[in-house]
């Protein structure tokens, strides 16, 4: 589910899978692996995840927060 939830945001915030690894200094088929659920994602990654994505690690571990937060994030870009 958390992996799920990180690939929503990352998406709704337009930001690229190569983007994150480079954050989290891993390779890009690396970040796949996390992404797809095939590596576990730790605490540590994750907080990286939340400030490259701007919003805090409580958001992944909660579908309706996920979905909350990609609806604001999809609004803000009608109105931009």
């Amino acid at each position: 589910m958390v992996h799920k939830n990180v690939a929503k945001i990352r998406e709704a915030k337009g930001v690229t899978k190569t983007h994150i690894a480079n954050a989290l200094k891993m390779s890009l088929q690396g970040y796949r692996y996390l992404e797809s659920g095939e590596t576990t994602l730790g605490v540590e990654r994750l907080k990286i995840i939340s400030s490259v994505l701007g919003v805090p690690v409580a958001v992944f571990f909660d579908d309706k927060l996920t979905e909350s937060v990609v609806e604001c994030i999809e609004i803000e870009k009608e109105v931009s």
